[in-house]
C-alpha cells in the first residue's frame, strides 16, 4: 500500500463554475436532483394556485382564497428533488503509474471531486469511494465542506492490490438505495468479463463509465530490449519490443477497450477514455459537451 500524499490540483474547479452537470431524463424523477418539479400540497416554495379537482387532497385547498370567491383552490408548490451521486474510483497499484505527469489515481481523483464539484453546485448528495480488491465507502451527503473532506481524503488515500471491479460493484450495489447517477473511473486493466458483469449490474442506474490511462499504455512507444512490470502482481518480464511485439499490443488493447465501449453500449451508459495528458478541463468539457446533444 502506497501512504505517501498525492498530489491534487483542482484550481480547475474555478474552470467548471459555468457548467452545471445534466441528468438524464430516463432517471426517474423521484431522484431528479434539485432541478424542480410542481406539485400540489407540501413543499418549498408556492408556486400558484389552481382550481381543485376530484382527487386532490382535501388538506391542499387553500380556504382564506375560498371565503374570498366561494370556490375551491389547491396551492401549487414547486419542492427539490434529491439526486445521489456515487463515485468509484479505482485504487489499485496500476493506478499509481505514470510515465510524465499525474499518475492515473492522481488524475482520475481529479475528474471525481470535478463531478462532485459539480453535483455540489445543485445541491445533491455525492460519494466518492475507492476500491482495488474491496471498496472504501463513504457515505452520500452534500455540501461544500463535505467535498473539501473529500478532497483531503483522496490527497491522503492508500493505494494497492489488484483490481476486482466485478466483486467490489457487488459490494457497492448494494449500498445503492434509490437509482442513481454512479460514475466508475478507472483504467480497467481487469478480465474483460469482470468488467461487462460490473456495467450489467449497474446499467438500471445512469452510468458513466471513464477509462484512464497512461500515453506509453495507448501508444507504446518502447523498443528494443525492455523489462516490463506488472504493477499489480510485481511479476517481471524481460523481453524484445519489435514492431510487431507493438503492433500486436495496440490490437490487443484495441479489442480490449472496443469489448468495455460495447458493454456500455448494450447497458446504455456513457463510456469515455482519457490519456492522463490530456487537460482536466479538457475532458471535463467533452464529457459535458456530449451530455448536451442527446
Amino acid at each position: 500500500m502506497t501512504e505517501k500524499r498525492h498530489s491534487i490540483d483542482v484550481s480547475f474547479l474555478k474552470e467548471l463554475d459555468r457548467f452545471s452537470f445534466m441528468v438524464r431524463k430516463r432517471v426517474s424523477s423521484v431522484y431528479a436532483g434539485s432541478r424542480r418539479s410542481i406539485h400540489s400540497g407540501k413543499g418549498l416554495d408556492t408556486r400558484g394556485y389552481r382550481e381543485y379537482h376530484w382527487g386532490d387532497e382535501p388538506r391542499t385547498i387553500d380556504w382564506n382564497a375560498y371565503a374570498r370567491t366561494e370556490k375551491l383552490y389547491v396551492r401549487e408548490f414547486e419542492e427539490s428533488k434529491s439526486l445521489t451521486n456515487h463515485i468509484l474510483l479505482d485504487a489499485s497499484n496500476s493506478m499509481e503509474f505514470s510515465s510524465d505527469g499525474p499518475t492515473k489515481f492522481e488524475y482520475g481523483a481529479m475528474l471525481a471531486i470535478g463531478f462532485a464539484y459539480l453535483v455540489t453546485k445543485d445541491n445533491d448528495k455525492f460519494a466518492i469511494s475507492t476500491f482495488a480488491t474491496d471498496v472504501s465507502f463513504s457515505q452520500p451527503k452534500r455540501g461544500r465542506k463535505y467535498l473539501l473532506r473529500a478532497i483531503d481524503r483522496l490527497a491522503e488515500a492508500e493505494t494497492g492490490g489488484k483490481t476486482s471491479i466485478e466483486e467490489c460493484v457487488k459490494q457497492y450495489e448494494k449500498a445503492i438505495h434509490s437509482r442513481s447517477l454512479v460514475i466508475i473511473i478507472s483504467d480497467f486493466l481487469d478480465d474483460p468479463k469482470s468488467i461487462e458483469s460490473a456495467i450489467y449490474r449497474l446499467s438500471v442506474h445512469e452510468l458513466i463509465v471513464i477509462q484512464v490511462m497512461d500515453k506509453t499504455e495507448t501508444d507504446l512507444q518502447i523498443d528494443g530490449l525492455a523489462k516490463l512490470t506488472d504493477m499489480e502482481s510485481g511479476e517481471e518480464l524481460q523481453t524484445y519490443v519489435s514492431k510487431n511485439f507493438q503492433k500486436n499490443y495496440q490490437e490487443l488493447l484495441n479489442e480490449h477497450v472496443y469489448r468495455i465501449q460495447e458493454a456500455c453500449d448494450h447497458a446504455g451508459a456513457d463510456f469515455y477514455q482519457f490519456s492522463t495528458e490530456k487537460p482536466i478541463f479538457e475532458a471535463f468539457l467533452e464529457t459535458l459537451s456530449n451530455r448536451r446533444r442527446w
